[in-house]
């Protein structure tokens, strides 16, 4: 029964994944990286200085530097460990490659959602701020085009539901604790209906539900103050590690470079027959990239929205700068000690367990501190992005509902306990599983966004050429 479950979703996983929907998200990069004049590339240095350096004055619930982290606590979770695994796996090597080609193209698409979420949000008089693509759908393109901001907001409660928020997360957290602490299964309990499963799946569930909840309860405000204190402090302490480990095999990254290169475009000839075509590589390199940086997924605006600040351009470029570290940097780091340490290739190593080998052969310090480093790390990404992921669903869900005379309050109320209740159950679902749900709900969600993208890229390199040619007229003043 699993097996057949199994191979429907993956047959509609590659239906949803398919060409139209990768020509249709980087071409959107691309599009917009051309009309923009490269602008990922000659603003990064300005990004990353308003980055740290919030806006005084302006409109919002939280900092823009907080919604910043609050979008980074969504990606930067399992798409940095499990994800890129997983796509080095199945596409070889050479999906690195590929991921990156999205995360350079996916920084101008990432750059145009931050801005539109700005223009667009709505702000009511209490503060309270809700915006993002379902709101520049239909503040953007008209009234009439209500229908597709509805279709995203439906597929944004999914995914978080059923997808990047929470199987998947929980499932990596449930996997690396087991790893450490029981990787024999010595330990086990018998569940009803569910089956026999680690002690140490069954606690980490538990106390990861409790943690979820009590932080849940703060709303937006809280989920910002967790974000801004774990991000960057786990984001940094992860960097090092895989540094050191890059560092103490210095002489085999050449070879791993030319190998992602190599395999990019010819990945039989890297993996010995192991993997498909170059379509199956591209395929997974863009599909997992966009699932650890969620350039053209629409669901980082939702936090831009929420930023204080009164200038759209300033907002996009923050939130570019997502993409930049979440992909350019964490996910290359990892992939790259992926390849170094040959851990792809090693038979019947799947999700986590790939990355756990890495660490284990590449780092100086012992199996056992190697991958304890590793799960803690692990713990805390997907933590975060637990809660980024239900910030995201909840705005989603109170724009379905905000016009239906529906109690939004008691509605968001049930929705919290089912996204608990999901966390939870998390740990029960096979990887593959995990993996390809996820995968349709990322897809489904991205399509009405780009649609969007496409139509107000007008209004995107409008906005841009104002905002930059206001600053040269002040600096000519100055």
């Amino acid at each position: 029964m699993l097996n057949t479950i199994n191979r429907v979703l993956e047959e509609i996983d590659n239906f949803v994944w398919g060409p139209p929907l990768m020509v249709l998200i980087l071409a959107g990069g691309i599009f917009l990286t051309f009309r923009l004049y490269l602008l990922q590339i000659r603003k990064l240095p300005l990004a990353l200085k308003w980055m740290i350096k919030n806006e005084e004055g302006g409109n919002g619930e939280i900092t823009s530097f907080g919604a910043l982290c609050t979008a980074l606590s969504a990606t930067i979770g399992t798409g940095n460990i499990v994800g890129v695994a997983t796509a080095v796996g199945t596409g070889g090597p050479g999906a690195l490659f590929w991921m990156l080609v999205a995360a350079f193209f996916g920084m101008a698409t990432k750059y145009a959602e931050g801005l539109l979420a700005i223009k667009y949000r709505v702000v009511d008089d209490k503060g309270h701020v809700l915006g993002g693509p379902f709101y520049y759908i239909e503040r953007g393109m008209g009234i009439k085009f209500r229908w597709l901001a509805k279709i995203f907001a439906f597929f944004g409660v999914c995914v978080g539901l059923f997808g990047i928020g929470t199987f998947s997360q929980v499932n990596g957290i449930s996997s690396a604790v087991k790893n450490v602490f029981d990787p024999l299964d010595k330990h086990t309990l018998s569940l009803p209906i569910i089956g026999n499963y680690s002690i140490a799946i069954i606690i980490s569930s538990l106390i990861l539900s409790i943690a979820v909840a009590l932080v849940l309860i703060g709303g937006i405000k809280r989920i910002s103050q967790v974000s801004q204190i774990i991000v960057p402090f786990m984001a940094i302490i992860y960097v090092v590690f895989v540094f050191v480990l890059i560092v103490s095999n210095i002489t085999q990254v050449p070879q791993a470079i030319l190998t992602i290169c190599k395999g990019a475009f010819n990945p039989k000839a890297v993996t010995g027959g192991a993997v498909g075509t170059i379509f199956v590589c591209i395929q997974k390199g863009v599909a997992r990239g966009i699932f650890s940086n969620e350039a053209g997924l629409g669901s980082a605006p939702i936090a831009a929205a929420a930023a204080q600040t009164k200038e759209p351009v300033r907002q996009g470029l923050v939130s570019m700068t997502g993409t930049f570290i979440d992909t350019i940097i964490i996910c290359t780091m990892t992939g790259l000690s992926i390849v170094i340490t040959g851990a792809y290739k090693v038979p019947k190593l799947e999700g986590v367990q790939v990355t756990t080998y890495a660490f284990q052969k590449g780092l100086p310090f012992g199996n056992n501190i190697s991958s304890l480093i590793l799960m803690i790390c692990l713990v805390f990404f997907a933590f975060t992005t637990i809660l980024g992921w239900n910030y995201y669903s909840e705005r989603c869900l109170e724009y379905l509902v905000k016009e239906k005379n529906i109690n939004t309050k008691k509605t968001i109320q049930i929705f919290r306990w089912l996204y608990i209740l999901a966390v939870f159950i998390g740990p029960y679902m096979t990887v593959s599983a995990v993996w390809t749900v996820a995968d349709i709900f990322n897809g489904l969600m991205a399509i009405p966004n780009m649609i969007a993208i496409f139509a107000l890229s007008k209004v995107v390199v409008t906005e841009t050429k104002k905002a930059f040619a206001k600053m040269v007229e002040v600096n000519s003043e100055t």
